[in-house]
C-alpha cells in the first residue's frame, strides 16, 4: 500500500527546470533532464506523497485526467523503484505518456485531494509521469505491441496529431490495417510544427513514430486528403472505415482593428510553423523576431509559445497582452472550487526569461511607418462582459491610450475549427455551429463509416484529452468493423463528455 505519511515527510517539488541564462539561449527543452539519478531519486520521494485515496479525483475523467490514468497505482510502483511495473500501468492507460508528461498542463494534480488547501500541495503527478516514460525508454521497457492477427479490414486516419497516432496505434494493434495521412512533410500535426522545441523536442515524436512503424501502421505525408493526394472517392472505396483527426488550426483573427493589414502582423501559427521548421534543419524561417519589439496578442499557450520563441530569436523586448485581468494568487472556491481547474495566477517557464505580460489590455490601433509596417501599438484597458443573449463583448474602461513599440505583433487569440478546405465538404459532412465536426455516441459523423475525434470534434483543447479521443474513437471503429459489434479497446471517454473545468 501506498505510504500514507508520505505528503508530511516530503515537500512538494515541480520537476526542476534548466537555468534561465542557459535555457533561454537554447532550443533544448526547458527542464532538467528527469532520467538524471539524482532527480529520478526525487522522483521516487515524491511519488511516496500519493496517499492513494479512497477516491482518487485525479483519474476522474470530469475533474482530473480524462484518459482514466492509473495515478495511485503506478505512483506506488514507483515510490517502490518498480519502473517497469509503472510503465505497464501507465501504458496501459496512455498510448503516449512522454507527449502529456511534457505538454499537458495536468488537470490531474488540481483534483488531486492534496491541492484541497494550499499546503502540502499535490502530488506531482506531470513530473512522476513524465519520468516513467522517460525511463521506460531509458531501460528498453518500451517495445512495438503487433496484433497477433489480421482483421482483414482497413482504416484511413487523417492527421498525424495526438488523436490520430492514437486512434492509429489502438486500431494497428487490434489487428486492422491502418493507414496515417499527414498533408504536412513530416508527422506529428501540431505537436510538429506548433509546439516549440524548448518544450518538446521532436526527436521523443519520432521514436514513438518508429515503434508505430514496427507495429504496423502505414504513414503517407505530403498529402492532402480531399484533393489531388488522395480524393474523397478513392478513400472510400478503398478503406472500410476513416477516421477524421485533422485538428482545429484555423486560427482567429480581428480585422476590425485600424491597422491591421500593415506588415508585421501575423497569426500565431504562421509564425510558429517557420520556427519550428528551422529547427528541423529546413532553414532560416521568414519571420524572425531578432532585433525586434514583440507584442503578443493573446494570455494563453500558444500565445507563451510565441513569447519564448521570440525570446530565443533575439527579441529586444517582448509583450503579451491580455483581455482578462490578472487572475487571483491562489484558487478561488466561489468561482473553481476543487476539483475543477483553479483560474489563478500563472507564470509560464517563458515568462520567466523576461519581457511583460500586461492584464485587461486589448489593442485600439497599430501604428505602422512610411512604408506600411507596423511600428507600435495603442492599447486600451478593457473589461471583458457577457451580453444578455450570453455573448462575450471587450469594453473600454479608460480613454487613456498606452502606446508600446511594436514590430512584430502575434496574433495568437485562438482556434475556430478545423482549417480544412477540401474533405470535410467533400465527405459531405456539415459543422457545428461553433466550426466542429459533430459526432453521435459513437464517435460517427453524420456520414456513415468515417468517425471524428480530438479538436476537430471538440475543438481546440488538451492533448490528453486528444488521446482520450483518439482511444475511444478507435474503440467505436473496432465495434463498428467487427462482425458481432464488440470490441476490447477502451473508451475512456464518450463525445459529449466535457471537463468540470471549462
Amino acid at each position: 500500500m501506498a505510504d500514507p505519511r508520505g505528503f508530511l515527510t516530503h515537500e512538494r517539488e515541480d520537476n526542476p527546470k534548466r537555468p534561465v541564462e542557459q535555457r533561454r539561449n537554447d532550443w533544448h527543452e526547458l527542464y532538467a533532464d528527469v532520467t538524471d539519478p539524482a532527480i529520478e531519486a526525487g522522483t521516487r520521494d515524491q511519488a511516496a506523497r500519493c496517499m492513494d485515496c479512497g477516491i482518487p479525483f485525479c483519474h476522474s475523467g470530469t475533474a482530473g485526467c480524462p484518459l482514466g490514468n492509473l495515478i495511485p497505482e503506478w505512483n506506488d510502483f514507483v515510490r517502490r523503484g518498480e519502473w517497469d511495473r509503472a510503465s505497464e500501468r501507465l501504458h496501459a492507460t496512455n498510448n503516449f505518456p512522454e507527449f502529456t508528461g511534457a505538454l499537458c498542463p495536468a488537470p490531474c494534480q488540481e483534483a488531486c485531494v492534496l491541492s484541497i488547501t494550499d499546503q502540502p500541495g499535490s502530488v506531482t503527478i506531470k513530473r512522476i509521469e513524465w519520468s516513467i516514460a522517460e525511463v521506460a525508454w531509458r531501460d528498453g521497457h518500451v517495445a512495438p505491441q503487433p496484433a497477433a492477427e489480421s482483421s482483414g479490414r482497413s482504416v484511413a486516419v487523417v492527421g498525424s496529431g495526438p488523436a490520430g497516432l492514437a486512434a492509429a496505434q489502438q486500431l494497428t494493434r487490434a489487428g486492422h490495417d491502418v493507414t496515417v495521412y499527414e498533408r504536412d512533410d513530416r508527422l506529428g500535426g501540431l505537436m510538429r510544427y506548433g509546439i516549440p522545441e524548448f518544450k518538446f523536442e521532436k526527436w521523443e515524436l519520432d521514436r514513438r513514430l518508429e515503434q508505430m512503424r514496427a507495429e504496423g501502421t502505414r504513414f503517407v505525408v505530403n498529402c492532402e486528403v480531399g484533393g489531388e493526394g488522395l480524393p474523397v472517392e478513392r478513400l472510400r472505396a478503398e478503406y472500410d472505415a476513416v477516421v477524421l483527426a485533422v485538428g482545429a488550426l484555423e486560427g482567429r483573427d480581428d480585422r476590425s482593428i485600424e491597422g491591421r493589414d500593415l506588415e508585421g502582423i501575423h497569426l500565431a501559427m504562421d509564425y510558429l510553423t517557420p520556427a519550428n521548421r528551422e529547427c528541423e534543419g529546413d532553414g532560416p524561417s521568414p519571420i524572425n523576431a531578432r532585433g525586434k519589439n514583440v507584442v503578443v496578442i493573446g494570455g494563453g499557450d500558444t500565445g507563451a509559445d510565441c513569447y519564448g520563441t521570440a525570446t530565443r530569436q533575439g527579441a529586444i523586448g517582448v509583450h503579451q497582452l491580455d483581455q482578462y485581468p490578472a487572475p487571483p494568487q491562489t484558487r478561488d472556491e466561489s468561482t473553481s472550487p476543487w476539483p475543477t481547474w483553479p483560474v489563478m495566477y500563472r507564470t509560464p517557464p517563458a515568462l520567466e526569461e523576461g519581457g511583460e505580460r500586461l492584464f485587461a489590455s486589448a489593442v485600439k490601433r497599430f501604428v505602422g511607418d512610411d512604408r506600411g509596417h507596423v511600428r507600435a501599438v495603442e492599447l486600451s484597458t478593457v473589461e471583458v462582459r457577457r451580453t444578455e443573449d450570453g455573448r462575450r463583448e471587450v469594453v473600454p474602461t479608460s480613454e487613456e491610450v498606452h502606446t508600446l513599440p511594436a514590430d512584430l505583433v502575434l496574433f495568437s487569440i485562438g482556434f475556430t475549427g478545423p482549417d480544412d478546405r477540401a474533405l470535410i465538404p467533400g465527405l459531405g459532412i456539415e459543422r457545428t455551429p461553433k466550426g466542429t465536426i459533430g459526432c453521435g455516441s459513437d464517435w460517427q459523423t453524420d456520414v456513415p463509416g468515417v468517425f471524428v475525434c480530438g479538436d476537430a470534434h471538440r475543438g481546440a483543447s488538451l492533448i490528453v484529452w486528444a488521446i482520450a479521443e483518439g482511444r475511444s474513437a478507435a474503440a467505436a471503429v473496432d465495434a463498428h468493423l467487427a462482425a458481432d459489434g464488440r470490441t476490447d479497446l477502451p473508451a475512456p471517454v464518450h463525445p459529449g463528455a466535457l471537463p468540470l473545468s471549462v
